[in-house]
């Protein structure tokens, strides 16, 4: 390791396992990845080919439209088969094909005719082929009849360059609506099938491309059928699986799928997933429901602008497919174009008009379309700016499974969330249903590859790993049952003292006497010192209508002028639980300002005991008190942390939500402090460039040889706090990274780490341990108990073997009780040990992390250092959503756009435990 961290350009890889654990009870499991069978004789000497794809217009530009890809290439192997040598082919939907075996040549090239969707012109029926067709052009109120100009397409496939693809004309019959579009598939790469076996059948980046073929194969599987493909979740246009959300957006159930080489070999992994999508149906009856308004005299039609461009919808009259560009800026009844018109003439023969209409006197005059509405409304656009194409809004459909890529509500969330849950028994027949309806033995491309996917989910052995023991006030011992423990008739582990405090309340629904009385009681109870409140203060109901941070400034004026000395303690009673605006400026004035811890709460219904337990917690530890104590002598591996000097790190980065591409990314460091304690944290939070994963705030260093970094301030808070002693051994908990990203973290953010270490001193080297948790996955287990019906894992559950990494230091474990729903285990992933650890002393190091988290008595599914990033990442990101701070760019912004600055946290609350 010296050599590597000498080296200017460190290149570390993730380590390889040294063993498996033993310690626990074994116990045997079911998990959602099915076996993979490969016949070996029809991969020995096959190869997987991989061929370039260049779509173009018939005028060489090229054709970068989403939707085409997967139609031309159908159309291809639709029309071409002959010439394709009856070879079936995967499309990975962008610039790439991939076959088993060889094209008949090394280039090829084809023409095909698609349905045109987003034609700029306007087919209307009741027209003769090769007769001109009429455009919709805007017209002022009080045309200029001289400079409006009437454009005419013809339709007939004699527009195709003949003299280049006369061999092709019987297949290049237009109907209207269609273009043609030029296909070139050129030889890329080869790469032996056999790699899929495992990776030492070859080097591991031709079997990373043949599993990466397989998951594509999936992909075309599922686009053919008619799903709407999602990376690897898939999901069908069925109305059973849709899930209604409110505001026209519905969840749309489906399932994930990927194949994963493991210990055990090749298996498929299979799970539930979950989409947004738009709800089909009238845009009119959409629009009103996304608006939340009863008639369509409320819509508001700049938001409605918004809403559906870029939306697909299908029109009545014709079945017609078409892309929303716009509204037109008039209601139909007022929206004018040009139309020519043939009519008889005085000597009998044709001619040629020029009539003014409005497109609703066309449609129902000339088209004999009833509309009932559209007139007052304005129409929509399917075609460009200079050439509008306008379509009466009642006659027009939002076509099915159209995602939904906007932010939602606090109630679309829960609703999503509460609808989607799945018990385990649940979980296990729709997995086994969809396992069978997808087909996968009949897919061409598996068979030719001699592969063939199992119906029935595999038996892996766990262990349930010992239970953390713990500590409450005066060294009484917790028993946590089943992940969960209590303190009735039990003292806090260091319970603080309160006071002075005082309550501000932002809400008029709260018994404020009752609440302070019992909250009082129930404190003593756990040992925390707490008398009245010195003031309670209750918003003027003058400033309730006024925006937030002017709520927020109201109050605390109010305060400041009335109270004789400063708080350290703040309760605020909030007007509703979730989402509330007034939280972000709330906590960013106490914090950055004031320097005062605050606890937010919003009461509803009965104020129970175990409400005002739950709320004691969280003050305790803000107010850097502890609630329980891991027993650091249950396992060496607790042993080794308490008598080595040990940092624990937890980093995360929180992104915007969909819909805030422009938010920053927030980078939050928490650090342990007060060794050998591993259960006090302090929290750095910085702004970085939206979108950014990697934390580029570790090590900054100044020109005056000083650092300004994260890391900087949680090395000399640990020494001032742990008896001016340096690290000994720096644990570093990464959440939020997929296995691509592995060696940035080591090869990056560790760079960073190991800098700013040496900046304070050039002979100090610390060990390290990296160790990413990783919670988005789709990977499951369930228990077959005594009963028919299976059910959750018992927690600390690990799995370290069968379907975990061929190579690297993985392993499974489910910390928590699963109460609701079906138990999601983390998957960690060990990149780097220099102490050596054993696996066991690993595991239950890990697994006693996951007891130590103050804001609740239960076991949390993830180490606690993590959830506290999480957590400060969360609440800090409040302050951008409300505050304007001022910026300044980022050294790895994309663009020149500035990063706005945090508010720095006030010297009281800096190293307190302010985001419990």
């Amino acid at each position: 390791m010296e050599s590597q961290r000498s080296s200017s350009t460190p290149n570390r890889l993730p380590m390889a396992r040294p063993g498996t654990g033993t310690a626990g009870k074994t116990i045997q499991l079911l998990t959602n990845h099915f076996k993979v069978s490969i016949n070996p004789r029809s991969i020995t000497d096959a190869y997987f080919y991989q061929y370039n794809v260049s779509l173009a217009y018939e005028d060489g530009h090229p054709a970068d439209a989403k939707d085409i890809g997967r139609k031309a290439m159908s159309k291809v192997h639709e029309t071409y088969r002959t010439e394709l040598a009856g070879m079936h082919f995967a499309y990975d939907g962008e610039k790439s094909v991939y076959t088993i075996g060889a094209l008949p040549r090394k280039k090829l090239k084809f023409m095909v005719v698609l349905e045109d969707s987003s034609s700029n012109s306007l087919f209307l029926e009741g027209f003769e082929a090769g007769s001109p067709v009429p455009l919709f052009i805007p017209l002022p109120l009080e045309p200029d009849i001289n400079l409006v100009v009437a454009l005419y397409r013809g339709s007939t496939s004699s527009n195709i360059n003949s003299s280049d693809y006369e061999s092709d004309r019987k297949r290049l019959r237009r109907p209207y609506q269609s273009k043609a579009f030029n296909v070139e598939i050129s030889f890329a790469a080869k790469f032996p099938m056999n790699c899929i076996l495992s990776p030492s059948h070859g080097r591991s980046s031709e079997h990373q491309d043949a599993v990466r073929v397989l998951d594509i194969i999936l992909r075309e599987h599922a686009a053919k059928r008619g799903c709407l493909v999602v990376r690897q979740s898939f999901f069908d246009n069925n109305p059973r699986n849709f899930i209604p959300l409110g505001r026209g957006v519905l969840g749309c159930r489906g399932f994930n799928s990927s194949f994963r080489t493991t210990q055990g070999g090749l298996f498929l992994n299979m799970d539930v997933s979950n989409t947004l999508i738009i709800q089909p149906g009238p845009v009119l009856e959409f629009l009103l429901s996304n608006q939340n308004v009863r008639n369509i005299h409320g819509i508001d039609w700049n938001k409605a602008r918004r809403m559906l461009k870029n939306l697909r919808i299908k029109t009545s009259h014709t079945n017609a497919e078409w892309k929303i560009t716009g509204l037109s800026e008039r209601p139909c009844g007022e929206q004018k174009f040009l139309m020519k018109q043939r009519n008889e003439g005085p000597d009998g023969g044709e001619v040629v008009q020029t009539v003014e209409v409005t497109v609703y006197d066309y449609f129902v005059q000339h088209r004999n379309i009833r509309l009932d509405h559209s007139a007052n409304l304005p129409c929509i656009n399917v075609g460009k700016s200079k050439r509008p194409v306008y379509i009466p809004l009642e006659l027009c459909s939002l076509v099915s499974l159209q995602r939904y890529t906007k932010a939602l509500s606090p109630q679309q969330r829960s609703s999503i969330v509460e609808k989607s849950r799945q018990k385990p028994q649940q979980r296990m027949e729709s997995l086994q249903k969809a396992i069978i309806s997808n087909k996968y033995d009949a897919n061409p491309m598996f068979c030719s590859s001699g592969i063939s996917i199992s119906t029935q989910l595999t038996q892996v052995e766990g262990r349930v790993l010992p239970t953390p023991r713990l500590k409450s006030g005066n060294e009484q011992e917790l028993y946590p049952q089943n992940g969960r423990w209590n303190f009735n008739n039990k003292k806090l582990a260091q319970p603080t003292t309160i006071g002075p405090w005082l309550v501000t309340s932002f809400s008029t629904d709260c018994d404020m006497r009752r609440l302070i009385l019992d909250l009082i009681k129930c404190a003593k109870m756990k040992g925390i010192s707490m008398e009245n409140p010195t003031s309670i203060f209750t918003e003027n109901p003058q400033y309730m209508r006024e925006s937030a941070p002017i709520r927020v400034d109201k109050m605390l004026s109010m305060m400041r002028s009335q109270c004789r000395q400063p708080p350290k303690f703040i309760l605020c009673v909030l007007p509703q639980r979730k989402n509330c605006d007034i939280y972000g400026p709330w906590k960013q004035r106490c914090l950055s300002d004031f320097g005062v811890p605050t606890q937010c709460i919003s009461p509803s219904g009965k104020v129970n005991d175990q409400y005002l337990t739950n709320l004691l917690l969280k003050i305790n530890a803000k107010l850097g008190g502890l609630n329980s104590l891991l027993n650091m002598g249950y396992c060496s591996a607790l042993g080794l942390v308490s008598s080595k000097p040990t940092l624990i790190l937890g980093m995360d980065v929180s992104h915007g939500s969909p819909g805030q591409a422009d938010m920053p990314s927030i980078a939050a460091v928490v650090s342990s402090r007060k060794w050998p304690s591993i259960s006090n944290y302090r929290a750095a939070v910085r702004t970085q460039s939206p979108k950014l994963e990697m934390i580029d705030s570790l090590f900054q260093p100044q020109p005056n040889s000083e650092d300004t970094g994260i890391i900087r301030s949680a090395l000399m808070d640990f020494y001032q706090t742990s008896g001016s002693r340096k690290p000994e051994l720096i644990i570093i908990f990464r959440d939020g990274v997929g296995d691509s990203q592995f060696n940035q973290v080591l090869n990056i953010e560790l760079e960073q780490i190991i800098q700013a270490c040496k900046l304070r001193d050039e002979q100090w080297h610390p060990k390290f341990m990296v160790i990413v948790a990783q919670k988005n996955h789709h990977t499951r287990f369930f228990q077959n108990g005594s009963s028919s019906s299976p059910s959750n894992v018992p927690p600390g559950t690990i799995v370290d073997s069968r379907i975990c990494h061929t190579r690297n230091n993985d392993f499974y474990l489910c910390a928590h009780a699963g109460i609701i729903g079906t138990s999601r285990p983390t998957h960690y992933h060990v990149l780097l040990d220099d102490v050596g650890f054993p696996a066991d002393d690993l595991h239950q190091l890990v697994h006693s992390l996951c007891y130590i988290y103050q804001r609740s008595t239960t076991a949390v599914s993830v180490v606690a250092p993590i959830c506290y990033a999480h957590l400060a990442a969360s609440q800090v990101a409040q302050f951008i959503k409300f505050g304007d701070f001022s910026g300044s760019s980022s050294a790895h912004a994309a663009a020149a756009a500035p990063i706005p600055h945090l508010p720095s946290f006030h010297h009281n609350v800096a190293d307190t435990m302010f985001f419990c």
